[in-house]
């Protein structure tokens, strides 16, 4: 995919599928190298990273098992902490905002560890929006669902402190707009285009989250805008959410659908437990993994209750630090609460460095 600048009297790339009218030039990206490098504490291989998997989904502490004490160890001065990043909720879906350091417990490969350091308030954020521009996105609707998602997310920035980036995807990743606070650059575009292509998802999920492990805001988080249909990639669900889970970035996921195939919906013709839906079920666990959510989009509305809700919970998170443990490996991680009736998302572990 090329990219097409016509604001600036730049060079100009034409395509014979998709034109974008931006300020900047994009650049393609190797899934492989990746686009960033890890902090050292945290550097994680691609293709060893089926952890996740055993994972269980942050809950509240009405249900939790006892934890043992972290076991005595001497800590060598200047390790690199690990910083976890938590939103939590009530049981009806609120966004929860006066809680302390003492409320939450971080258990680590089943023993507790000691909070270093919190922090609980609003903040700037970094999103990367990772849009889906393959051959199945032209079907139903799909990419017209999708652009409106995305102008969605855009009016839900702050023109202070917040800023976003865009990438594209279909076989190959592509940065469009890099991270940026002139979010201009970005509602300039027109996204006019055919899909076309094969669809490499978790590939440009793991490259686009080392990407945004990089940023400084302290919230942030990378949005895929898909269609859920996974037709190239190399990487699995398991793995990616490794990826995204050691540099504590969530993923969240808008699936856009034709109402149609919308699981349980007014105009649905698929049932909820079938397997209608490719990849559904793993994309979800990848969103719930690293910490985020997904939801699936048929209608207007969905998408502007999807957004409004992202945006609730990536505003206000906690932020959690601990030393890791001394073996170093995967370690499958949870944030409890000690409070009743209040459910945590936070990732579900973290690469611990050898010493």
């Amino acid at each position: 995919m090329q990219l097409l600048n016509v604001s600036d009297g730049a060079h100009k790339n034409r395509s014979n599928h998709w034109n974008f009218a931006t300020v900047s030039t994009g650049k393609g990206i190797d899934y492989v190298r990746g686009v960033t490098r890890l902090p050292l504490a945290l550097l994680v291989s691609t293709t060893i990273l089926a952890g996740p998997a055993g994972v269980s989904a942050q809950g509240s502490s009405s249900s939790a098992t006892p934890v043992s004490q972290t076991p005595a160890g001497t800590f060598k001065s200047g390790v690199e902490l690990v910083t976890v990043t938590a939103a939590v909720r009530d049981a009806r879906g609120r966004v929860v905002r006066d809680l302390k350091k003492s409320d939450f417990v971080v258990v680590d490969s089943g023993f507790s560890r000691p909070i270093q350091d919190f922090y609980a308030g609003d903040s700037a954020v970094s999103v990367a929006i990772l849009l889906d521009i393959s051959g199945s996105m032209g079907v139903g609707g799909n990419m017209d669902r999708a652009r409106e998602a995305v102008r969605l997310v855009l009016a839900h920035l702050q023109t202070r402190g917040d800023e976003a980036a865009l990438y594209t995807f279909d076989s190959k990743l592509q940065e469009v707009v890099p991270f940026t606070t002139d979010l201009n650059r970005i509602r300039a575009l027109s996204l006019a285009g055919r899909p076309w292509g094969l669809t490499s998802l978790y590939d440009a999920v793991a490259a686009t989250a080392r990407s945004v492990g990089e940023r400084a805001n302290r919230h942030r988080a990378v949005l895929v805008i898909t269609d859920g249909v996974d037709t190239g990639s190399t990487m699995k669900a398991p793995e990616v959410s490794g990826v995204a889970s050691s540099i504590d970035v969530p993923v969240y996921l808008l699936t856009v659908v034709n109402p149609l195939d919308h699981p349980g919906g007014q105009l649905s013709v698929v049932g909820t437990a079938g397997n209608e839906q490719t990849d559904i079920g793993t994309l979800s666990d990848l969103a719930r993994w690293t910490g985020g959510d997904m939801r699936i989009c048929s209608m207007p509305e969905h998408t502007l209750a999807a957004v409004d809700d992202l945006f609730g919970e990536l505003r206000y998170q906690y932020l959690i630090t601990f030393e890791p443990g001394l073996v170093p490996g995967w370690h499958p991680l949870e944030i409890r609460i000690q409070k009743k009736n209040l459910v945590v998302h936070a990732r579900g572990g973290y690469m611990a460095a050898a010493r």
